[in-house]
């Protein structure tokens, strides 16, 4: 459980190092963010003996028959383009590495994942225990999502899918003609809604990437598209939300059950959200 300044535990030396003790089998609990003995504010300290004690908790559990192990679990990650033209294109600032994650967590739970992404930087190893299948647009992805739908155990809408697209799409380069263009859009299917809509025996998951009245905006979107569970976060938290390899989330569940942790790697916000969604198994 390392714990140090910030630039020296953004430094490369120590981040390759870290990644090849975990190279090994050891299992590295990241530092938390907070203030810092030398006045700076981020990554570097201790995790929380608490923390600590959930990860033992969690690992050694882990042992245990998974109540999800051989279940089908259907993930979307990562941003959708939306073309303007041959070079330009809508689109947002996800990573995909949420999606990444669960679908690592939901692997070594047993279970057999289909993970449907968008665009990213993130690796499509051949020794990954998942299958991948990369889209582009937000169309390319309703499409892929209802192929595995109705196969599907567990479905965990983890993308950021571009609510509009272009009305129409320009074969050529636009060129730089005005002071102002104007691009017509038109709305694009909600996914996570639309399997709401298809749903049989599926357990469904959401996420919620909120800036103001967090919890209400959540709630109403489980209720909305039908989900068994929300992940929520905050814009407003530091070390949370796109591009950054920590998270912290609340879990809601149907009658407004809460359960909120602390920041974390995405990798273990992703092992949380699966304990929850093996808990809700086991009831």
């Amino acid at each position: 459980a390392p714990a140090m300044d910030l630039d020296m535990y953004q430094h490369p030396s120590v981040t390759n190092n870290l990644e090849t003790i975990k190279s090994f089998g050891n299992i590295i609990l990241d530092a938390e963010s907070g203030e810092l003995a030398s006045g700076l504010s981020g990554q570097g300290r201790m995790m929380e003996p608490e923390h600590i004690l959930n990860e033992l908790e969690n690992h050694f559990n882990s042992s245990k028959p998974s109540s999800i192990a051989g279940k089908k679990v259907l993930i979307t990650s990562g941003p959708t383009y939306e073309a303007i033209d041959p070079v330009r294109f809508i689109g947002n600032h996800s990573t995909g590495k949420m999606g990444h994650s669960l679908a690592l967590a939901f692997a070594e739970a047993g279970c057999d994942v289909n993970l449907i992404s968008g665009p990213t930087k993130n690796g499509h190893s051949k020794d990954l225990p998942y299958t991948i299948t990369s889209v582009v647009s937000a169309e390319d992805m309703y499409n892929s999502a209802l192929d595995f739908y109705k196969n599907s155990d567990i479905a965990v809408f983890a993308a950021a899918v571009a609510d509009y697209r272009p009305a129409e799409v320009a074969k050529q380069k636009i060129k730089k003609n005005d002071q102002e263009m104007s691009i017509k859009l038109v709305k694009n299917k909600d996914i996570a809604f639309e399997m709401g809509q298809l749903k049989t025996s599926q357990f469904n998951v959401g996420f919620a990437l909120e800036t103001e009245n967090e919890k209400v905006n959540a709630q109403s979107k489980l209720e909305k598209k039908n989900f068994d569970l929300i992940v929520l976060n905050s814009l407003n938290d530091s070390g949370a939300g796109f591009a950054h390899d920590t998270n912290k989330v609340t879990i809601i569940g149907k009658n407004n059950i809460q359960k909120e942790f602390g920041l974390k790697s995405k990798a273990d916000v992703a092992k949380d959200i699966v304990n929850e969604i093996s808990q809700a198994f086991e009831k």
